[in-house]
């Protein structure tokens, strides 16, 4: 891999050495995440970059010296990376002076994806690694995703609260020898790993419709298309609001959001596409059109790339969240694979995943994960997954979903604020509203009611003061909209409203 080795140090100096205890109100449930001017600015990123440089390095040291096996081979550097978002190069300099203030050695990988810094971590063996985004999030917020050694997540029950009682605290510990800064912005290994996922041999000519959201996915695109022409695929790209650009001239890159999703639908259309493909600004997240333009849901992207999966490694495990589960379920049990269950978020499926040793997860959010990308999510490999699928079978992206929307029609995720009650009261009250009907319960991730023919599930947001509503209905189209409407209006009776 050709790098840049820059051993100069960051361009961002504190401005007071004498850190006096402040309150950060950007740490949530898995990551750091803030209003510009707020709660999350230069000097906080500064603590922080150096709360995580202390608390790694002095694990390592610890490990080092107790010769422990989890800690072997690694080098005492972080690894860190930040999207197009015009606060990002800056945030990231002042967490790149506070990690080397601590005594670690950093690797700035430049503008990435989340998924980078996840390859990155693992390939460079380093202690952990940061990406600074704020994926979808309005253009005044931005943050940092935050991993450990051999690209684990960090959550508050695992490491984040630790680092956040220490940045808050400013009662660093003085380091005798600063870090070096190295610049290694080469993508070489990660876009051959990523790459390594499918077989061109077997691609049929297609054309695809890939929309980069003006985010930080359009640089990778490029990479993977040219590999693709190497190889000799007959894969046609029209580029879509490719060109990174902090400003976000068409908008966030959230297609979560139905009015953002017009474009890439109107393209696949227009140029008579055989896929379209979206992403959010860092990326970790794929988003599939079918031929006509159509959105998939990403359960059903679950349950197709699960079956894909369960072909090619017969009897494996794979790990889902349990807001929609009739469908893949269905396919691991059709396909002889083992279902495991595991609650929403991406801390909880990564750990069940290495427990279960699973070859893929899947969340109905438009996360994918895979054992061999260091169990971590990826955004770049589902759609590549999907090219392979549709070359191998030769059916289209609507032929390889229908039967699956058919046989298991779901409501997609409904979110509603809550206006006069909190979400542990109504979660509360509608198990007792459904208690006489007898339902199966699961309180795995907030509470899912199963009455055999149709289920809910429905949780308190970790990420925003929002109650998710998701339901499914086994076959019964009618049924799903009789349910939807009658969730909806208990739903407002309880004071929560359609966000």
């Amino acid at each position: 891999m050709s790098t840049t080795d820059n051993a100069a140090t960051s361009s961002y100096t504190p401005a007071d050495s004498n850190f006096k205890p402040i309150s950060i109100g950007s740490f949530k449930a898995y990551d750091i995440r803030g209003e510009l001017g707020v709660n999350l600015d230069d000097p906080i990123a500064y603590r922080i970059g150096r709360a995580f440089g202390q608390i790694l390095y002095q694990r390592y040291a610890a490990s080092s010296d107790n010769n422990g096996d989890d800690m072997a081979n690694l080098q005492p550097a972080i690894v860190i990376g930040s999207d197009i978002r015009h606060s990002s190069e800056q945030l990231k300099q002042a967490t790149i002076a506070g990690m080397i203030d601590a005594g670690v050695d950093v690797i700035d990988l430049g503008m990435t994806g989340t998924e980078e810094v996840y390859f990155a971590t693992s390939h460079y063996q380093a202690l952990g690694g940061i990406e600074v985004t704020a994926s979808h999030n309005p253009i005044n917020y931005n943050g940092l995703k935050l991993v450990k050694e051999h690209s684990k997540p960090i959550s508050a029950d695992d490491g984040l609260a630790e680092i956040q009682q220490l940045a808050e605290s400013g009662q660093f510990a003085t380091s005798h020898k600063p870090g070096k800064l190295q610049l290694l912005t080469a993508k070489n290994a990660y876009i051959d790993h990523v790459m390594s996922f499918i077989d061109t041999d077997k691609l049929k000519p297609l054309k695809l419709v890939i929309n980069s959201g003006n985010g930080s996915a359009g640089p990778v695109v490029d990479l993977l298309v040219d590999k693709l022409a190497q190889a000799g695929a007959p894969i046609e790209v029209i580029k879509l609001h490719h060109t990174p650009d902090g400003s976000f001239p068409n908008g966030i890159p959230n297609p979560m959001i139905l009015a953002n999703r017009e474009a890439t639908q109107q393209a696949v259309i227009n140029h008579k596409a055989d896929l379209g493909i979206a992403f959010d600004g860092d990326f970790d997240r794929c988003f599939l059109f079918d031929e006509n333009g159509a959105f998939i849901d990403g359960s059903y992207v679950v349950g197709m790339l699960a079956q894909a999966f369960l072909n090619k490694y017969p009897g494996e495990s794979i790990v889902y969240d349990p807001r929609v589960i009739y469908n893949t379920e269905a396919v691991i049990d059709t396909h002889q694979g083992k279902a495991v269950i595991s609650k929403s978020g991406h801390s909880f499926i990564k750990q069940v995943m290495r427990e279960s040793g699973a070859v893929y997860g899947g969340e109905m959010s438009a996360h994918h994960y895979f054992r061999d990308f260091c169990y971590c999510d990826s955004g770049m490999i589902p759609w590549l997954l999907t090219i392979e699928l549709l070359s191998i079978t030769g059916k289209t992206l609507s032929e390889l979903v229908t039967g699956y929307i058919t046989d298991y029609p779901s409501s997609g995720e409904l979110n509603f604020h809550l206006t006069t009650q909190d979400a542990p009261t109504i979660i509360t009250t509608i198990e007792e509203n459904f208690s006489a009907q007898n339902p199966t319960k699961s309180t795995l991730d907030g509470l899912s009611l199963d009455f055999g023919d149709w289920r809910f599930n429905l949780r308190a947001s970790n990420t925003e003061p929002l109650i998710r509503l998701n339901i499914e209905t086994r076959g019964d189209e009618q049924l799903l909209i009789t349910k939807v409407q009658a969730l909806q209006q208990w739903l407002a009776e309880q004071g929560a409203v359609p966000a």
